[in-house]
């Protein structure tokens, strides 16, 4: 029980922990990471903020191809937040791993419960989707790296 309350435990969990990587390959995973985050708030969750009526209605509520979800108002919010401040975070590398959580779960939502169960282009709508997914994915194992806010604030 004691090592659930570790500040230590929690912070490297949240912020990643100690590894040895070259810093080239730190670098490249530097240059994904920001990229990936800034692409993803800028050219998909920044436009979504606030959810306009017509992309709810159509991808998340009765629309004739939407997911058909409860409060569809509410899961557009967090699909636009988890977009545009989920890629904020991941580009800074500032709680890297939550961050990344967030990506994981909402891409997983649009490749799958979207593209895939709606039938709207089968693989070429879901490919940016899983290309988002894999990414954030990557970044929830390894952590966001040595040039991150995470390791200035570890």
């Amino acid at each position: 029980m004691p090592q659930l309350i570790n500040s230590a435990l929690w912070r490297r969990l949240l912020m990643g922990g100690a590894r040895v990587v070259p810093w080239p390959a730190d670098l490249a995973l530097t240059a994904l990471r920001v990229f990936t985050g800034l692409a993803l708030a800028l050219a998909h969750g920044w436009g979504k903020i606030p959810p306009s009526e017509q992309w709810v209605h159509q991808s998340l509520g009765a629309g004739d191809n939407a997911m058909g979800l409860p409060f569809p108002w509410v899961f557009a919010w967090c699909a636009a937040l988890a977009e545009f401040v989920g890629g904020l975070l991941l580009a800074a590398g500032l709680l890297g791993r939550p961050a990344a959580v967030l990506v994981t779960i909402n891409m997983a939502v649009a490749a799958f419960g979207f593209h895939w169960l709606t039938r709207q282009d089968p693989f070429g709508g879901m490919e940016m989707a899983l290309l988002f997914f894999f990414i954030a994915l990557t970044f929830v194992f390894v952590g966001s790296g040595r040039f991150s806010v995470d390791r200035f604030l570890r």
